[in-house]
Order: C-alpha cells, then sequence, then structure tokens
C-alpha cells in the first residue's frame, strides 16, 4: 500500500504568542481553538479556521532569536474565493503589512505578507488551470474578479505546459498510482 501524507497544520514558535494570536484572528479569521501548558513546560496555543480540523496553526512559546534569518519559508493558507483574497489582503494592510506580494501562480492566486514577527503569511485558492512550477505573475488584487478570472485564463493558456487542472490531476493520479 502506499502512503501519501497531506500537510494537516504547522507549528511555530513564537516571540509574542498572544499578538500572533490577533493577528492570525484579525487578518485570517482563524480562532483559538485550545490553550494550555505541555508537560515540557511549552505554552501552546491551536487556532482554527475549518470546524472539521480541531487546528491548523499551533503557536508555540519560546522562539530563539534567530539573528536575521527565519527558519519557517512560508506558513500557507486556502480561503474560498477571490473575495476572501481580496479581504485578507486589505485585512493585512489594516494591520501594517507593507510587504505585500500578489501573484498568479497558474494553478492559484496568492497574496503573501510578513506577520508581526517576520513570518511569511501566504492566503491562496485554486484556480482551474495548471502551469508548470514555479510561476509568478503579478495582477491587480483591486481590479473586478471577472477581470482577474479572464486576465488569468489568457496568461495561463499563453504559458507553455498549460493545461486545465483536472487533466494535470489525473496525470498525477497515474504518477503516484505507479
Amino acid at each position: 500500500m502506499t502512503i501519501h501524507a497531506r500537510l494537516a497544520h504547522v507549528g511555530v514558535y513564537a516571540h509574542d504568542k498572544p499578538r500572533l494570536e490577533k493577528f492570525y484572528s484579525n487578518v485570517l479569521g482563524l480562532v483559538v481553538t485550545d490553550s494550555g501548558t505541555a508537560r515540557s513546560g511549552m505554552s501552546l496555543t491551536f487556532m482554527s479556521g475549518n470546524p472539521s480540523a480541531h487546528h491548523q496553526l499551533v503557536l508555540v512559546d519560546g522562539r530563539p532569536d534567530t539573528e536575521g534569518f527565519n527558519p519557517i519559508q512560508q506558513i500557507s493558507f486556502m480561503v474560498d474565493s477571490l473575495s476572501d483574497l481580496k479581504e485578507v489582503h486589505g485585512r493585512a494592510i489594516d494591520e501594517g503589512c507593507s510587504e505585500m506580494r500578489v501573484v498568479t501562480h497558474g494553478n492559484a492566486w496568492s497574496c503573501y505578507f510578513k506577520d508581526p514577527e517576520g513570518n511569511v503569511v501566504e492566503a491562496y485558492l485554486d484556480t482551474p488551470w495548471h502551469v508548470p512550477q514555479p510561476h509568478g505573475a503579478p495582477f491587480d488584487i483591486a481590479a473586478p474578479e471577472a477581470e482577474i478570472v479572464a486576465w488569468t485564463e489568457a496568461h495561463c493558456r499563453e504559458t507553455p505546459g498549460f493545461m486545465m487542472i483536472g487533466d494535470y490531476q489525473k496525470q498525477m493520479a497515474q504518477r503516484l498510482a505507479g
């Protein structure tokens, strides 16, 4: 039997857990599902934005000073619609995030920003298209949704290796089956 793991949650060491709790609540709508102290003495806060997932993010106190290097490459959260992505973008700006990067990867629309401790956060949603990765093309998140969709589809169709996501998923299923 072949096992294929799925990422379920991310644990992040924090300098200021209450500040990060507030940030992830305000920007991404996550709620604290539980919190407490582990046998090791670490304080943990569990957060989720999905009623079927007890936690998607775990904040743990005791982050060491990393002197200019952040061991977290990014923390990614899926949203349900372009409208939601626009909302997250606006909330991140309201929270003071200034390093915003809005791109389409062809297979997703993404908005990247940093949380108060410098961790890169991505909010994204899938598109119905696939292009080879890595791929990133800026788009105007302030544009009307229909315009974003039309521009992205045209951009993807012009990209070598383009296919509909269903075709890509069939190819991947065959590869995973061996």
